[in-house]
């Protein structure tokens, strides 16, 4: 089968890259937008073809879904032999359980869309939950970024650098990172008041006077990395603390926040387009990741090395 990559519009520079590093073009691909909001895309032929079609759904979350999900259904009525739905950021996935009654189950409301679509496989980086895998009815490879994300933070200082979870969801992210920075952990027991603001209350592990790295799956509304920054300078971490996590759907009020903790660095990748990347954040391309797992599905390889193990 010829090998085709077909990019959305949430992040095309991301699209691009991946294709360029598979030696490929770009799938010619339209999305019309009507005066009422609707979306119509439109794909070239990719009859009997392996597609491949890039699209994270970062915000605005819905109209990303449904353009995902018109692109996919786009492929599969223009004959794609095997279609494949690469979703570096996979929106609603926070929402894997119900917390009272009378709520939605988000993410297996959107896992269920890209089965109905035509999708065969879905990859995703580094989601919000685990469970995602179990709740889709299509086939599901959950890659990580942790390795290039811990390569890019770079060799460990000349003082002890400790690796923080800034809540206990957060814990086995931390014991991956600190595995490969050669750290040890420290984790942050934290109560959310409200959606953007977060009360750490206790700080479990010896952070006096080590370079802290608080790691986390997603940076949304800044609140919870907030919470363990200063719940590690009480507790008199050393100043240069570094943030890093997979996905940075950033709110405008959670760059403003993040800039004025006057953090080292803060280390995302593109699976979010980022517009404004002035410092402390810096930007670390998924493409090569993801170029590889491509050519892997497209060859029938394993992907073990490359998956999130939990």
């Amino acid at each position: 089968m010829t090998l085709r990559v077909v990019s959305g519009t949430a992040n095309r520079p991301l699209a691009e890259a991946v294709a360029e590093g598979l030696r490929l073009d770009p799938t010619g691909c339209a999305v019309e937008r009507f005066p009422d909001g609707e979306l119509r895309p439109t794909v070239e032929c990719v009859r009997g073809a392996d597609v491949y079609v890039v699209q994270p759904t970062a915000p605005p979350v819905n109209e990303h879904v449904v353009e995902l999900l018109l692109l996919l259904d786009a492929c599969r009525r223009s004959g794609a032999a095997r279609l494949t739905a690469v979703v570096p950021y996979f929106g609603y996935a926070r929402q894997d359980r119900r917390s009272r009654a009378g709520q939605a189950v988000g993410a297996r409301v959107i896992a269920d869309a890209l089965a109905a679509a035509g999708t065969d496989r879905l990859v995703v980086v580094d989601p919000h939950t685990a469970a995602l895998e179990a709740m889709c009815p299509i086939r599901v490879e959950m890659v990580t970024a942790v390795p290039v994300l811990a390569n890019a933070l770079g060799s460990a200082p000349a003082d002890p650098r400790v690796v923080v979870a800034p809540d206990l969801g957060a814990v086995k992210l931390a014991e991956h990172y600190a595995s490969l920075l050669r750290g040890s952990v420290a984790v942050v027991r934290k109560h959310r008041v409200s959606g953007t603001v977060v009360r750490a209350e206790e700080l479990v592990g010896d952070v006096e006077a080590r370079h802290a790295v608080i790691v986390d799956d997603m940076i949304s509304s800044g609140g919870t990395i907030e919470a363990a920054v200063r719940i590690l300078l009480d507790h008199r971490a050393a100043p240069d603390i570094v943030v890093t996590a997979t996905h940075g759907p950033l709110t405008e009020a959670a760059t403003g926040c993040l800039r004025a903790l006057d953090v080292d660095r803060i280390l995302v990748t593109d699976s979010v387009a980022h517009r404004d990347t002035a410092a402390p954040l810096r930007v670390c391309s998924l493409a090569p990741l993801l170029t590889e797992v491509i050519a892997r599905l497209h060859n029938d390889e394993q992907l073990d090395n490359l998956l999130l193990h939990t």
